[in-house]
C-alpha cells in the first residue's frame, strides 16, 4: 500500500501545478486596516472583543502571529508603512525615495501598476491611501480617496477626565470625523467594496483590490449600537498599564505628540478603559463591514480563485505601557495582525516565523507566477506556506532618530539613542514585554548580540543614524 505525501509537499505540488496551469492568474483581495493592533481579533485570544468575520478569516486561513512594520521617519507611522507597501522600498530606503514619488507611478512601478503590467490585472482602490502619489493615476478604477485621517475636534482630546462629564461622544455626528459626508467612511467602503465587486465578476481579467480602511484610527467613531456592545467599566486594563512611560520625552512619544493628547496625562484606569471601548467598537464595525466584502466575494463566484489577505499599516498602544499611540517598539504597536485564505492555503494554521506586514506585495507577484521586481526588498511568504522555509530573520525597527528596536531568537532590544537607554525583553516568554532585562549583568552577552544584528540590519536598511557610536558598551 503507497503511502499519501506528507501534507507539504501534497500543497507544494498543487500549488506548482496550481500556477502554471490556471486559465488566469488568481484574484486578490486585499483589505488593509488603520491601527489595528495584533490582539484586537477573537479568534486570535482576546475575548473581549466580537469580530466574527475576522475569526472566519482566521478559521478558514493562515495567520502569521509576528507580523512587523519596521517603524516610520515621522510621527505619521501609516505613511511610511504604506509608502513601503506600495513600492516595496524598505524604510529608509522608502524615505529617500519619497520625495519622487511621482517617478514610481510614471515608470509603472506601483504595486498595482506591476501587476497590471506583468499579468493584465484589473486594478481597484478605495479609502485611505496617504502617499504622495495620485491613486486614481496608479488604479484602473478608483474612488473616494480618503486623507491620513477623518478630522478631529479639540472636544476628541484628553478625554475622558476623571470625575467630569465627557464631553465628546463616538457616535454624534456633529463632531464629524467618520461621519463627515453622512455616511459613516467605514460603510462608505463597504458600498465600495461591492460595487467594486459587482464589476470584476463581469470582467474576464483577473481582479486586485485594495480596500483600506481609516478605521480604527482616531477618531474612534461608530454607531451607538456597537459602543453599547462595550460597556467602559467592564473593560479589561492591558496588565502593561502605567500611568505614564517613563521616557517617552526622551524617545520621542510624548506630551508634545498627537497621538499621545488623546488621553489625560497621567494616563487613568476610567481613560484608557473609555479609549478602548470605542476601538473595540469601531473594530467591531468595520468587521461588520469585513463580513460583506466576503459575502460580495461569494457572490461573484470568483471565490474559489481569490486570495484574501487582512492586515493594517501598524498597531496602536491605546493604554499599553502608557501610551496611546504607536509611535514606539513595542509589539502592540510594531506588529499587526497578517491573515491570508485562499486556494492550497491551510485553514486554522498559525505560523510564529516573523515576517514584515509588506511582504504581502511580493506574495501577489509570487502567486500570480510574476518575477518580482528588482526595487522590490521584501519577501514572499509562500516559501513558508510550502514548508520550504521555516527559518526565522532578525526583524529592524526604526522611529525617527529616537528609536531603534531589533528582535531576533525570541528577544528584543529597544535603543533610546538621544538618551542612551537600553531595554532588552524576552518575548518568547514575556510576550507583553511587562520585564526590562537590560539592567541585569547576565543580560550583557544577548544585548550585545542582539547589538551586531542590529548593524547587520542597519547596514541593509540604509539606515542614517550612527548608533554603534552612541553604544560603545555593546561593540
Amino acid at each position: 500500500m503507497r503511502r499519501p505525501l506528507p501534507h507539504f509537499v501534497l500543497f507544494t505540488l498543487l500549488s506548482v501545478v496550481g500556477l502554471s496551469t490556471a486559465a488566469e492568474p488568481p484574484n486578490f483581495l486585499f483589505i488593509f486596516a488603520d491601527d489595528q493592533a495584533p490582539d484586537t481579533i477573537r479568534a486570535l485570544g482576546n475575548d473581549e472583543i466580537h469580530t466574527p468575520n475576522l475569526d472566519t478569516l482566521v478559521a478558514n486561513g493562515t495567520t502569521f502571529n509576528r507580523a512587523y512594520n519596521s517603524g516610520a521617519w515621522g510621527g505619521a507611522v501609516c505613511m511610511a508603512s504604506r509608502m513601503m507597501l506600495v513600492t516595496g522600498r524598505q524604510l529608509w530606503h522608502a524615505h529617500k525615495d519619497y520625495p519622487k514619488s511621482d517617478e514610481y507611478q510614471k515608470n509603472n512601478k506601483t504595486w498595482p501598476q506591476l501587476l497590471a503590467s506583468g499579468k493584465g490585472y484589473e486594478t481597484y482602490f478605495s479609502g485611505k491611501w496617504h502617499v504622495k502619489m495620485d491613486a486614481n493615476k496608479a488604479f484602473t478604477h478608483c474612488t473616494n480617496v480618503r486623507p491620513g485621517m477623518p478630522n478631529q475636534t479639540k472636544q476628541g482630546y484628553n478625554r475622558p477626565i476623571d470625575g467630569q462629564e465627557d464631553v465628546w461622544s463616538p457616535y454624534d455626528p456633529t463632531f464629524e470625523g467618520f461621519w463627515k459626508g453622512g455616511t459613516h467612511w467605514s460603510e462608505v467602503l463597504g458600498n465600495d467594496a461591492v460595487q467594486y465587486l459587482s464589476m470584476a465578476e463581469k470582467s474576464e481579467a483577473p481582479f486586485f483590490m485594495y480596500l483600506a480602511f481609516n478605521a480604527p484610527h482616531d477618531p474612534r467613531q461608530a454607531p451607538k449600537e456597537f459602543v453599547d456592545m462595550y460597556p467602559s467599566k467592564d473593560i479589561k486594563v492591558p496588565e502593561s498599564f502605567l500611568p505614564i512611560y517613563p521616557h517617552c520625552e526622551g524617545m520621542g512619544a510624548g506630551k508634545g505628540l498627537r497621538d499621545e493628547k488623546l488621553a489625560p496625562f497621567p494616563r487613568t484606569e476610567h481613560a484608557i478603559q473609555v479609549n478602548r471601548q470605542e476601538y473595540y467598537a469601531i473594530i467591531t464595525h468595520l468587521d461588520t463591514q469585513v463580513g460583506r466584502m466576503l459575502d460580495a466575494l461569494k457572490a461573484t463566484g470568483k471565490k474559489d480563485n481569490t486570495y484574501i489577505f487582512f492586515t493594517a499599516d501598524h498597531g496602536l498602544g491605546c493604554g499599553h505601557h502608557g501610551l496611546l499611540g504607536k509611535q514606539n517598539m513595542y509589539d502592540h504597536s510594531v506588529r499587526v495582525p497578517w491573515i491570508i485564505n485562499g486556494p492550497g492555503i491551510e485553514a486554522g494554521k498559525k505560523i510564529d516565523t516573523p515576517i514584515y506586514l509588506q511582504d504581502v506585495m511580493a506574495t501577489t507577484f509570487d502567486l500570480a507566477g510574476m518575477d518580482k521586481p528588482e526595487q522590490v526588498q521584501f519577501d514572499s511568504v509562500m516559501p513558508k506556506l510550502r514548508g520550504e522555509d521555516s527559518g526565522d530573520r532578525p526583524i529592524y525597527g526604526g522611529y525617527t532618530m529616537t528609536q531603534r528596536m531589533v528582535t531576533a531568537e525570541g528577544y528584543k532590544l529597544i535603543l533610546y539613542p538621544k538618551i542612551k537607554v537600553k531595554r532588552l525583553y524576552h518575548i518568547a516568554e514575556d510576550p507583553l514585554e511587562l520585564t526590562d532585562l537590560a539592567s541585569n549583568p547576565d543580560a550583557d552577552k544577548r544585548m550585545k548580540t542582539l547589538f551586531s544584528e542590529f548593524l547587520e540590519l542597519q547596514e541593509t536598511m540604509a539606515d542614517p543614524l550612527d548608533v554603534a557610536s552612541l553604544y560603545p558598551e555593546l561593540l
